[in-house]
Formats: structure tokens, sequence, C-alpha cells
């Protein structure tokens, strides 16, 4: 039987900690503070991040980084992305040689524009195989024991295939893929468009509107994930258009809200203060608006949701702006050159 180590006592966090559990694993979550573990230890309940979802008896919790990482065979990062760098700095000392690491991180660092895969690898060397767990996996809805998927990657199949088979249950139903910049990408930049998605809806443009600029987001997310060297067609998968829909329409989704809020005027200081949690599309913005420079890939969604999140442009202003652009080919650009290929 595996040990599974959780780091990250957030709801994805608690949640997977808690379906690992039920599944027969062993399973230890890590809190940072001594009395947030006491508490959850108290309690069996994360009141804060997930109410209502009793801890099972058998989840061991601890504020101990040698007691919870020391032993596992299996790894779970479930942090933010800005903070995915100090945990695994913190997490380094205390792990035995090949333990499968996976993040659960949806975001790209902003200073080195790094996907999580890539961050890790940096800071561990080669000696811990590495995945990433992506899908529309929105934590309500499992917490109340409603079915869903997600996608598992990694470089070396037959890792994934190990990570596949040790956490899919009958309600969760993980697939395995190799294309690790793919996934990431895909979990990533569709928070951005979810942004964008939550003002639409707050200001009542329909759903031909929306439908057009979720299609032009995912076009977008596909233009940059070719040139940073990932398979478009992963985009057509649970990563990418799974998890953009799930997070574009859903109203328990952290970055539509963000959306919906800017719409009503509010200030993103005030908005994210107003938050408990993290919403990933916020710093994936300004990452993804550095990276498409450093590729020199068009992306003008990213723009504007950049425009409206830290220069303060009207929202308003900036759909009326991309509505108004130039007319264009559907295709053109990294995709284009790739189906012009793949037809060869």
């Amino acid at each position: 039987m595996s040990a599974v180590a959780v780091v990250g006592t957030g709801s994805w966090g608690t949640m997977l900690a808690v379906m690992l559990t039920r599944r027969g694993l062993s399973v230890t979550l890590w809190a940072r503070m001594e009395e947030e573990a006491e508490e959850l230890r108290l309690r069996r309940e994360n009141r804060r991040f997930l109410p209502g979802v009793i801890l099972p008896p058998e989840l061991k919790i601890t504020a101990s980084l040698a007691e919870a990482v020391g032993s596992c065979h299996l790894l779970f990062m479930v942090v933010p992305a800005q903070s995915m760098r100090k945990n695994i700095r913190l997490v380094r000392p205390h792990l035995r040689p090949g333990t499968v690491i996976v993040s659960a991180a949806k975001g790209l660092e902003i200073e080195t524009t790094l996907r999580m895969s890539q961050l890790l690898e940096e800071e561990l060397g080669s000696d811990f195989p590495l995945c990433a767990l992506s899908g529309p996996n929105l934590v309500r809805e499992i917490a109340a024991g409603l079915p869903a998927s997600s996608v598992v990657a990694s470089p070396d199949i037959g890792v994934a295939a190990w990570v596949q088979r040790t956490i899919m249950g009958s309600r969760f139903r993980v697939y395995a893929h190799d294309d690790i910049i793919g996934v990431e990408l895909g979990g990533a930049l569709k928070n951005i468009i979810a942004i964008g998605a939550g003002a639409a809806d707050e200001f009542g443009y329909g759903d031909n509107a929306k439908a057009a600029f979720m299609t032009r987001g995912l076009a977008e997310i596909a233009r940059l994930g070719v040139v940073a060297g990932a398979n478009p067609l992963t985009f057509a998968g649970l990563a990418g258009i799974g998890d953009l829909i799930c997070t574009c329409s859903s109203r328990h989704s952290r970055n539509h809200y963000v959306g919906e809020e800017l719409a009503k005027g509010r200030s993103l200081e005030d908005i994210q203060a107003s938050m408990i949690m993290v919403a990933e599309g916020i710093y994936t913005t300004k990452a993804a608006r550095k990276l498409a420079r450093k590729y020199g890939v068009e992306m003008p969604i990213t723009e504007e949701i950049y425009q409206a999140l830290f220069k303060g442009k009207d929202p308003r202003q900036a759909v009326k702006e991309f509505f108004g652009r130039a007319p264009k080919r559907e295709l053109e650009g990294p995709l284009e050159e790739w189906l012009r290929g793949v037809r060869l």
C-alpha cells in the first residue's frame, strides 16, 4: 500500500487527502502550523476551507514535515503557484529518493514564467519523478459526492499510469497523459479566460458572446502551448477544453468570481481582500503576458484581462476592443503551421 503525503490544507489539498484516505491509502496531511494541525485533528473538519466534509479518522494530520513526507511514496504539492518554490524548499530535506511528486497547482511563477514541473525540477534535480494533476475539478461538487474526471501527466507515461491507478476511484476517473507541458498550460491559462467569462456573465452579454470568447480563449491557449512544446490536441481534452468549460461556466470558480466583481466596478485589491482562497488567474495573467512576449505569440484576451486587472481599464472597454479587432482567419500563426505539418 502506497504511503501518500499531501502538502497544502486548502480546499483541494484537504479534499484530495480525504478522497485518497477513502481509497484505503495511508495518507498524511501536512499543516504549516501546529495550531492548525491540532484543530484539524480535534474537529475532524477543515472549517475554513472545506466546511461540512468530515476528515476520516484514518487520515493522519501533522505539522512535522519529516513525519508527513519522510517515508511517502507519493507526494501531492497542493499549494498556490507563487508559494510552490518556498514550500518545496521546506519539503526537500525530508524526501526519500524516488518519491513521485505531483503538482496540483494551476499556475505559472510570475518572476520566471516557469510551469510547476519546471520549477520543481529546478529545485529538486532529476531524482524525483514529476507529474501534474489537472482537469475540471470543482471541489464543492467533489465534496458533495458528484462524479469528476482529471488528468495526470508525466513525461514518463509509466509514472503517470502508476499515479492514475493509485488515485482513481469509482467517482473520480483519472486519465494518464505524457504531455505535461500541455496539461500544465491548459490548467493555468484557462483561469485567465475564466476571469473574462465572469465579467461577460455579469454584463449579461449572453451565450453567443461567451461561446465565442471561450473558443477564442482556447485558441489563444493553444497558440502559446504549441510554441512552448505542447501537443495542441491536449487542449481538446480534460485539461484544456474540459477545465475551460467548467471554470468559465461555474459560479463556484474563484476566477469567474474575480471577473464578475471587476465588472461590478470593484478594485482588484478589494476583491482579493474579500477572498480566503487564491484566484490563480490573477497571477497567471502577469506570467502568461511575459511568456507570450518571450515567444512572440499574440494573446489579445490575456492582454485585455491584464489591462483590466492591473491598469484600471474598464472591462466594458476591454470587451469592445477585443470584438473590434481587425478581421482575421480563424486559424493563424503557430496553430496553422502545426496543422500544415500534420497534413504533410
